[in-house]
């Protein structure tokens, strides 16, 4: 996994004729789930896709992707941690890697499973054993300096993404000091950012999406580890 992992106790998973696996992480109501189904919708008629989703009592999140229709309804899969989310992404993984699994065992070969963690704070990383590749959303109303503030989240993802762009006016977040502070602390790995209602497409995460696809699959593309303009 592209991301730098710091006491992680379990290995990356063997990544033979599987799915390839996408953690989506961050604060509560940074955009986590809409991002999510923003990513089916676009991807959905391309690949093969399923979801898993994390909330610590409830199955609130999977709810509301069934509602949207995002993909079928057999394709989303809840977990309920009934802990702080972080221990059942990074800590004891197995909950999540049996719906994993089980979504492969009833769908055959997928594309890609996402698998959204339950709000958690800046230090919340997936496992290698669970995620190939995490994404981690923020939010502008969150702080303009969250980005700076860093953790493992925010530095080591490997794509940060800072979303609800439309509200910096609003809340009077400066976007040029995060995209700054974005880039000294990330070490070079991308930063989008992102509105989805301005874009509900999310053309910058769907084209990450597409290339690191490319790369699991033996094509080979030149280094996208620029930050995106805000």
């Amino acid at each position: 996994m592209g991301a730098v992992h710091h006491h992680d106790p379990y290995e990356a998973a063997p990544a033979a004729d599987r799915a390839l696996r996408l953690g989506i992480g961050g604060p509560v109501g940074s955009g986590k789930t809409a991002l999510t189904a923003a990513l089916c919708r676009m991807l959905r008629d391309e690949l093969e896709l399923a979801v898993v989703t994390n909330d610590i009592y409830t199955t609130e999140d999977a709810d509301f992707l069934r509602r949207e229709a995002v993909l079928p309804d057999d394709r989303i899969t809840a977990v309920r941690t009934g802990a702080c989310p972080h221990t059942a992404i990074r800590d004891d993984i197995s909950a999540n890697l049996d719906a994993v699994e089980a979504l492969e065992a009833r769908h055959g070969r997928l594309d890609l499973i996402i698998v959204e963690s339950g709000g958690d704070n800046l230090t919340a990383l997936f496992s290698r054993g669970l995620a190939d590749r995490q994404i981690f959303v923020l939010d502008v109303a969150g702080g303009d300096d969250v980005p700076r503030k860093g953790g493992l989240g925010v530095a080591a993802a490997d794509l940060l993404v800072v979303n609800k762009t439309d509200l910096a006016p609003l809340v009077g977040s400066d976007l040029d000091m995060m995209a700054r502070d974005a880039a000294r602390v990330r070490d070079g790995r991308p930063v989008a950012f992102t509105s989805l209602r301005e874009r509900p497409d999310a053309p910058e995460v769907t084209a990450w999406i597409r290339t690191i696809l490319d790369e699991a699959r033996g094509h080979t593309h030149p280094d996208t580890a620029t930050a995106a303009a805000p």
